[in-house]
């Protein structure tokens, strides 16, 4: 070793620096230390972006899980509409009801004539009734995971089951004689 070589003590085996080389190395490393300070915080502001995005999307899946009916369950969506215009009946009151007519439900649309429920699989009878309109009565078969649309279009009149039952009767008859064209 010659007088002016220093040994370092991060030197592997014994080597030596010269003087000036441990200057050189804090420099170095100050200049490293300081580009890496400036792009951790781009870094930084990366990471926290990405995760406030996949925040925001897992909301947004977790809340799609929320309006899908549960497992083993299906949907029916019932569509209540004025029979001539086509529009939503906002105040009826629609029912869901088993094949021997026990309420399952009891649904109130919304101002589009939109209700859902979501309901084990099987066989059920909508009634709509509403005081304007005569009632509909429309069958339909729940499946697992699918949603059924019914569409439940309300006449004009009284919703007695007389009337529904001369309705029906007219119209089959009606049908009849369109059939044989009299």
């Amino acid at each position: 070793m010659t007088d002016d070589a220093v040994p370092s003590e991060n030197s592997p085996s014994g080597t030596t620096d010269q003087p000036g080389q441990e200057q050189l190395w804090l420099g170095w490393s100050r200049r490293i230390w300081s580009r890496l300070n400036a792009s951790l915080s781009r870094v930084h502001s990366v990471v926290g972006l990405a995760a406030g995005i996949l925040s925001i999307l897992g909301a947004v899946v977790s809340a799609s899980q929320f309006f899908k009916p549960a497992p083993g369950t299906g949907e029916v969506l019932a569509i209540v509409q004025e029979a001539r215009s086509q529009r939503g009946v906002s105040g009826a009151t629609i029912e869901i009801l088993t094949p021997r007519n026990e309420v399952v439900t009891t649904l109130s649309p919304d101002s589009l004539g939109r209700a859902r429920a979501a309901l084990q699989p099987g066989p059920y009878r909508l009634r709509a009734s509403h005081p304007r309109f005569g009632a509909e009565v429309r069958s339909i078969h729940v499946r697992a995971g699918q949603t059924g649309e019914v569409h439940l279009r309300l006449r004009a009149g009284a919703s007695s089951p007389l009337t529904q039952a001369g309705r029906a009767v007219s119209e089959g008859v009606g049908s009849f004689r369109r059939m044989l064209g009299l």
